[in-house]
């Protein structure tokens, strides 16, 4: 991949007055209108700072959750307009919508050095579908684009590919500048041996990128949920479980073609289907009764994966080994975590794949600092990693 054109490529002359627009991905956690966890609003702060002290006119935009082009007060973006005032010690001016009169006429009142944060993006359909239209709207708030949000630079959404049709200066954010310098070194050359533990719902979401990984990896640890589909691609029964029907021909193929690569659970924490923890079991060797449903892996399997996470070569870790959001269910997660963290103090390089893998990390008790890289991108991060051109990032300018 060829160079990014950075935002501090560019001289401080080049931003003075300007308004530019800069993608974030501000998708965090939010549970009675507090924000629980900043990470990916702490790691944009620099390039934000770079853009004030150079006199631009800044205009954030964010996804938050799923709302499906319907306005949920829940999803609102403005708990992050007041994190954001604290870590900028400004005033961020939040005009409550995304595009209209009110917020064309907010972007022009902005002075050099000043900071608006949008509404939702996807509290509009056109968001997603990458609508002409709304790129058009959206581009017509600002003079540079900046990307500053690998974790959605994947999708070909309008405020990440159609908007920059419209602009001659497409730059990266520092942060989407150090996860593409890092990521692209990891794909050249990966550390040996290479290590893949894969977690998560869905094979489908990842199959592009995996395909490709599995090829270079020494060993693919697979949970979550994703391991349901490998097991019944094997002839083992799955109880309730999840399982990809469309997939399992691939699995089978794939389980053939690496036997002694791919390594799955052999044992799983299960509960009556729907969740309930009245019956809480685990079972060793036999298949999953057809009445339950595996919300972890076993402490064998445990055992077995954290054994070959070791203190060399490259760990990357994309993904849970389970339902890690209750207690009962998240003893395979957490022992995965303290294992990657011990792999980095030593000296093995430790990738983790953002989303619910960060999520995991703070829960079983492991520092950020204590893995190599810390990707903000979940899916972008693996397809990434898997050489799949991620459309939010093919588009920016070359330097």
């Amino acid at each position: 991949m060829k160079k990014k054109l950075l935002v501090t490529d560019l001289p401080c002359s080049e931003y003075e007055g300007k308004r530019v627009f800069v993608r974030v991905d501000f998708n965090v956690p939010v549970n009675g209108g507090k924000i629980t966890e900043d990470y990916r609003i702490r790691r944009t702060i620099p390039t934000i700072d770079y853009l004030t002290r150079c006199g631009a006119r800044v205009i954030l935009a964010s996804h938050m959750g799923r709302p499906k082009g319907r306005r949920i007060e829940n999803l609102s973006m403005a708990p992050v307009a007041e994190r954001l005032n604290e870590f900028l010690g400004i005033k961020v001016r939040f005009p409550g919508a995304v595009v209209g009169r009110k917020v064309e006429n907010a972007s022009k009142k902005l002075k050099n050095g000043e900071v608006m944060l949008l509404e939702n993006l996807r509290y509009h359909n056109e968001e997603a579908e990458n609508d002409a239209d709304f790129s058009r709207k959206l581009a017509s708030l600002a003079d540079i684009y900046v990307n500053e949000a690998f974790g959605t630079s994947h999708r070909a959404h309008a405020s990440t590919y159609g908007m920059t049709a419209h602009f001659e200066k497409k730059l990266a954010g520092l942060m989407v500048g150090n996860e593409i310098k890092f990521l692209s070194r990891l794909i050249r050359r990966p550390k040996k041996p290479y290590l893949v533990i894969v977690g998560g719902m869905k094979i489908k979401d990842k199959i592009g990128a995996l395909k490709n990984i599995i090829k270079k990896a020494d060993r693919v640890l697979v949970g979550g949920g994703v391991a349901y589909t490998f097991l019944a691609a094997r002839g083992v029964s799955v109880g309730k479980c999840s399982v990809e029907k469309e997939m399992i021909c691939w699995a089978r193929e794939a389980l053939e073609t690496y036997k002694e690569k791919i390594i799955l659970p052999v044992d799983h924490v299960m509960a009556e289907a729907g969740g309930g923890r009245k019956m809480r079991v685990v079972v060793t060797g036999a298949g999953i009764p057809d009445d339950m449903t595996a919300f972890d892996i076993g402490p064998k399997t445990v055992e077995k994966f954290t054994s070959y996470i070791k203190g060399e070569g490259t760990v990357f870790w994309n993904g849970p080994m389970g339902f890690f959001e209750v207690d009962d269910f998240s003893n395979g997660t957490s022992a995965i975590a303290r294992s990657f963290a011990l792999a980095t103090w030593r000296g093995a390089t430790t990738v983790l794949g953002g989303g619910d893998s960060v999520a995991s990390l703070k829960k079983s008790g492991v520092k950020f600092s204590e893995a190599t890289h810390m990707s903000t991108g979940g899916g972008a991060c693996f397809e990434f990693l898997g050489g799949v051109d991620l459309p939010g990032i093919s588009i920016l300018s070359d330097s």
